[in-house]
């Protein structure tokens, strides 16, 4: 093929990945098993799995059902290990390869000897990576570390050819990353995950439900604790769809079965509608900290993968390297790429968009959050990649920035990370 042609094919494939980001409905066209439409969705379970262990996120309780609706004599049963203690809720935001800070940020906060037990770990994205780690605590920080630093993007993806682009549902084969998921959420990891679940703690994570363009939201540790034959499976199934970037990845098909019919849904990457999530809006964080007998203010600790501000940057006249890039990548400036000021082209205006889409979403759930926590009598805390990292990558899963970003996250937070925080009645 002649250098001519492979730019143009190269383009080709980065305007259609960064189209079917910005339109979610670009990948609604896989075909399922059954359409949605003749069965009734909203009853929709998962076979061999608890009804309720997955919610939409406009659910005014949804997965904290069992928090504010069960007997107090049930309450103290179910959830006797989070009672006449501390509260402390971690919320990790989506950000592709930039969740290499949250990870290091993790594992330093650990050797600081100041990381407490998290009661609530929530995660979208790169951070549904990272949740069940920091779920089960500083004995998994090495995993953490090793996930990003061991692993670049030829271990990860595996970029398709032209026709099977164009004519599948995806840029990338993401079966590699799938593996690396099962690799380190074994049956051990399940169960463990189960045990902590039975102590009233819990792990959530969202997705994207293509089908009807909502949010949902997974409860992994009902589903660690049913003890289902498919429990492994479909967590990693349901880690891998919070992670997959329409039309870059394959949405991932998550069957399921109403009124006696089976079929599959469409799930992706839950950074398409919200960056990040606590619980759904309105939720009565004063009652459950009433019925735990929370001792103390509950804290909210919101690790958000992302700058404050994004760096400026030129729209480009060509996005030949996008596929060679993260999404995080396209809302700061790629270092060593020449960029001009005149004649931007369709594809590096969309990627542009794309980024501060992707970035104003982030910064628009972290404000909701804040104020939320502030409404709800809650401690707000939250850290955030330091606007001088300037480490620049070159590749979709770039191994040097992701250890370079691990590395900054860890320091930080070993010398006693400078939350940016706020306590209701306190100073800011």
């Amino acid at each position: 093929m002649s250098t001519a042609r492979s730019k143009c094919a190269a383009s080709l494939l980065a305007l259609i990945a960064a189209v079917n980001v910005v339109a979610l409905q670009g990948c609604a066209t896989v075909p399922v098993k059954q359409p949605p439409s003749v069965v009734p969705t909203e009853r929709a379970v998962v076979p061999g799995m608890p009804a309720d262990v997955r919610y939409w996120d406009d659910d005014p309780i949804g997965a904290f059902r069992d928090w504010l609706e069960l007997p107090d004599d049930e309450l103290s049963v179910c959830c006797a290990g989070i009672m006449d203690r501390s509260h402390n809720y971690l919320v990790i935001s989506s950000g592709g390869v930039d969740g290499a800070f949250g990870a290091g940020l993790l594992v330093g906060w650990t050797a600081a000897g100041t990381r407490p037990e998290f009661q609530l770990v929530t995660g979208i994205s790169a951070g549904a990576m990272i949740a069940p780690f920091a779920f089960l605590g500083p004995a998994y920080d090495g995993v953490l570390h090793e996930i990003y630093s061991a692993y670049s993007s030829k271990d990860l993806v595996e970029r398709r050819g032209l026709i099977a682009a164009l004519e599948g549902d995806a840029v990338m084969d993401t079966t590699p990353l799938r593996r690396l998921i099962d690799r380190y959420l074994g049956d051990e990891q399940v169960a463990q995950i189960a045990v902590e679940g039975r102590k009233g703690r819990k792990l959530l994570i969202g997705t994207t439900h293509l089908n009807s363009g909502r949010p949902m939201v997974w409860d992994l540790t009902k589903i660690a604790a049913s003890e289902a034959p498919n429990a492994r499976r479909l967590m990693g199934d349901l880690i891998l769809a919070s992670a997959s970037i329409p039309g870059v990845f394959p949405p991932v098909r998550i069957g399921v079965e109403a009124g006696g019919v089976r079929y599959d849904e469409l799930h992706v990457d839950g950074g398409v509608t919200a960056q990040l999530f606590l619980g759904p809006a309105g939720l009565d964080w004063q009652r459950v900290a009433e019925r735990f007998r929370v001792q103390g203010q509950p804290q909210v600790y919101l690790i958000r993968n992302a700058r404050a501000y994004p760096q400026w940057t030129a729209v480009r006249t060509r996005l030949a390297p996008l596929l060679d890039r993260s999404v995080a990548s396209l809302s700061r400036d790629p270092a060593g790429l020449p960029w001009y000021e005149a004649d931007p082209s369709v594809a590096s205006i969309l990627s542009r968009s794309m980024g501060s889409m992707i970035r104003t979403r982030g910064f628009n759930d972290a404000v909701r959050l804040y104020l939320s926590t502030q409404s709800d009598q809650l401690g707000f805390n939250l850290a955030y990649i330091p606007d001088d990292f300037s480490i620049g990558s070159t590749e979709f899963y770039d191994r040097a920035y992701m250890q370079g970003l691990f590395a900054r996250g860890f320091a930080m937070a070993q010398g006693g990370y400078p939350w940016l925080h706020s306590d209701v009645g306190g100073k800011e």
